[in-house]
């Protein structure tokens, strides 16, 4: 993981991992961090994690994501430091004990959960005192200026009008979010926000074939991604926004 990703794959999600470590060296000093990955799936996340160490908690409503998380840790020898449990954001009230956690991953959930305000308390809740939760989550902006690019004007102007950050029921996603949107969510779950950045910034307009066969590319792809993480004037064409934030 100390190496540059060579995919697109990788450069998606290597800027995520550049804070999450300095979040978990934060934490521990280098030590061992008790996590949980809400809405974790398979293990994108948690196996990594890990494999470094780390204690990992997945709660995930879906059965099936969790056997392949199982199979995939029994693969990479991490089973001992990874539980399943099967559950949702809101339910872990239910699930895990009150501050028991140091470090909780919301990645790619509040997208998709009935309240996101109601599964952000929860996660605040299972969060130690001073305890810090990651959250990534999809970028309204960003998806208006795609849609735009593909053609897609009707979706465009539904996502920029509309309240929710849908294109309507054949979109996965139950809503989208603006920074602006994200950060009283957080605040209002009793989460201080300490830093912000753009994911995939530039990932996702490269044309694949231009990565194919040429890791150079892939490095500068990252390079780029990185410069542009922080910056103001790029967070509003960055697929995701990522927040760490600190339970006051």
């Amino acid at each position: 993981m100390a190496t540059a990703p060579r995919t697109r794959t990788g450069v998606r999600t290597a800027v995520v991992w550049d804070y999450l470590r300095r979040a978990l060296d934060d934490l521990a000093g280098g030590g061992a961090v008790r996590v949980l990955d809400a809405g974790g799936g398979s293990g994108g996340f948690a196996v990594p994690l890990a494999q470094l160490g780390h204690d990992v908690t997945v709660v995930d409503p879906s059965p099936d994501s969790l056997a392949a998380l199982e199979r995939r840790a029994a693969e990479t020898g991490t089973s001992e430091r990874i539980r399943a449990m099967q559950g949702d954001a809101a339910g872990l009230p239910a699930l895990v004990p009150a501050g028991s956690f140091d470090l909780v991953l919301c990645h790619s959930v509040l997208e998709v959960v009935d309240d996101p305000g109601e599964a952000l308390a929860a996660i605040t809740q299972s969060l130690r005192s001073s305890g810090i939760t990651s959250v990534l989550a999809a970028n309204r902006s960003a998806a208006v200026l795609g849609r735009v690019a593909a053609g897609r004007l009707t979706e465009a102007r539904r996502l920029l009008t509309g309240t929710d950050g849908t294109t309507g029921p054949g979109d996965p996603l139950q809503r989208r979010f603006t920074l602006d949107e994200l950060q009283p969510l957080l605040a209002a779950a009793g989460l201080r926000v300490q830093t912000v950045h753009g994911v995939r910034v530039f990932a996702d307009t490269v044309p694949p074939a231009l990565l194919d066969g040429d890791p150079q590319a892939a490095d500068d792809l990252l390079a780029l991604e990185r410069d542009a993480a922080e910056r103001a004037d790029y967070l509003a064409i960055a697929t995701q926004l990522h927040l760490l934030a600190r339970r006051d």
